[in-house]
């Protein structure tokens, strides 16, 4: 699945932050990212841009772009907290637990059948988050 460019800087403007300089530059690397970066991740990518921008700086900026909506935050096992910019569009993550390479997928009968869980079970179903972890069928061995 390819991963939705998402404008964070644009949803900034939209829920009222004010945007500085290194905000922006953390704002234009986690719309740019394609991968689901932590926060030493996003410092390097960062600091790259604007040597001035600090860790704590990063760490700040995620915590307010997550508490306004605009970030999601995943713990997908590896003892890091790790971030996308928050999607319209539902999708569930396919972790690879040898190498942390996470995946983007959506299957219609995987969310049907979920619906149909929660509605057997007396729910009508406002929200999910699927996590599948798993190993490579085809890496090699050794």
């Amino acid at each position: 699945m390819n991963h939705p460019v998402i404008d964070v800087e644009a949803l900034c403007a939209d829920k009222g932050l004010r945007i500085t300089e290194q905000r922006r530059v953390i704002a234009r690397i986690l719309s740019e990212s394609e991968d689901h970066p932590d926060v030493e991740t996003l410092h390097e990518r960062a600091s790259a841009v604007d040597p001035k921008i600090s860790i704590a700086t990063v760490y700040r900026t995620v915590r307010l772009f997550e508490e306004a909506g605009i970030l999601s935050r995943h713990e997908f096992g590896d003892g890091r907290a790790r971030y996308e910019a928050a999607s319209e569009e539902h999708h569930d993550h396919l972790i690879d637990v040898e190498t942390g390479t996470v995946f983007e997928f959506v299957d219609a009968e995987l969310e049907a059948l979920q619906k149909r869980i929660a509605e057997k079970l007396g729910f009508r179903l406002v929200d999910h988050r699927m996590e599948l972890y798993g190993v490579a069928l085809n890496r090699n061995r050794s």
